[in-house]
Order: structure tokens, then sequence, then C-alpha cells
């Protein structure tokens, strides 16, 4: 191989590697956020986003191929949107807090 394939590859492996490590850290926030549902005042379709999404991140059935994990970063980005939307609709939540 020569050096510009290597470069390429390298940087390839970077930017996998860039957001498996933002799929994670969304997926512990996603945990964090998981106190909210202990409110029974959340709604039933925000826990089931909760769920959803982490099922959606461990399933091997995805939308783009898994070495690109945009689809799995969307669908967390927008349950832990959904818990803290929620959240922020009930007072004495912790919905102002930073997950």
């Amino acid at each position: 191989m020569d050096t510009s394939t290597q470069v390429l590859l390298g940087l390839a492996a970077l930017a996998c590697v860039a957001t498996l490590a933002f799929a994670v850290v969304l997926v512990i926030r996603l945990f964090r956020a998981r106190r909210l549902l202990r409110d029974a005042g959340i709604p039933v379709q925000n826990k089931l986003a909760f769920w959803g999404a982490l099922i959606y991140t461990i399933s091997p059935v995805d939308l783009i191929p898994d070495p690109v994990y945009l689809d799995d970063i969307g669908v967390l980005l927008l349950a832990l949107h959904t818990l803290q939307a929620a959240a922020r609709r009930r007072p004495g939540t912790l919905g102002t807090e930073r997950l």
C-alpha cells in the first residue's frame, strides 16, 4: 500500500472510532436520563422513546451499516431530547438539570 492509502485508511478508522465514542457517550447520558423515568408524571410514550432508543442502538439491524453510527447517534439524541422536553413540562422534575 502506498502512503496516501494508509493515510486515508487511518483517517477513516479515526472517524469510526470518534463516532463510536460519541455513541457511547450518548448511551451513558441516556442511562443517566433514566432517573427521569422514575417520576410517575413522565408520559408512557417518553418512556418508550428511552427503551426504543436503547434497543435500536444495540440491535444489529440499522438504517445505515454499523461502521457509520450516525443513525444510532440520531436515535439517541432524539430520545434524550424527548425525555428532557417531557421533564421540562413537569414542574419539580429533573428537567432543568443538565443530563
